[in-house]
């Protein structure tokens, strides 16, 4: 059985299992830590998890993850603070997703997205449309039946 293909960018591309890509999730709010994460894994995904700023750009530099979910509004060193670092230590790479709990200026999220990391800006909790597109972002192929969405919790 051969692999599923896409058509990406002009060129035809392999999808991978999303068993294969790590997720790591920095919020510091534990319910929403949670639910991220059910919601992440119901994707397939692997998913690691830190509570901090601090701890985040640990496990980043641990684990060199594929995606990062990073909280806007985290204790100590900043969301955005964080991309920042990551981009200093040469963790710039792997694409970022932008999360917080309360509406943003369209100028403030505009000049985060400037970031040349950042892909996305999520209000929490996320929407199930917004989780999926996550196997867009990675070339990876959804799990079979769907994906589970806040109101499968």
């Amino acid at each position: 059985m051969s692999e599923p293909e896409t058509e990406l960018d002009g060129q035809a591309s392999v999808l991978a299992d999303p068993k294969t890509k790590l997720v790591l999730l920095i919020e510091d709010d534990e319910g929403q830590r949670d639910l991220i994460k059910h919601l992440v894994g119901a994707e397939g995904f692997r998913v690691e998890m830190a509570a901090n700023g601090k701890e985040g750009l640990k496990q980043a530099q641990r684990l060199n993850p594929d995606l990062l979910l990073i909280d806007l509004m985290l204790p100590g060193i900043g969301g955005y603070e964080l991309v920042r670092e990551l981009q200093a230590s040469g963790l710039g790479e792997a694409p970022v997703i932008v999360l917080t709990a309360k509406s943003m200026a369209a100028k403030t999220i505009e000049m985060i997205k400037q970031e040349p990391n950042v892909k996305d800006f999520w209000e929490k909790p996320p929407s199930s449309a917004q989780v999926t597109s996550i196997h867009s972002l990675l070339k990876t192929l959804p799990p079979l039946g769907g994906s589970a969405g806040p109101e499968s919790i």
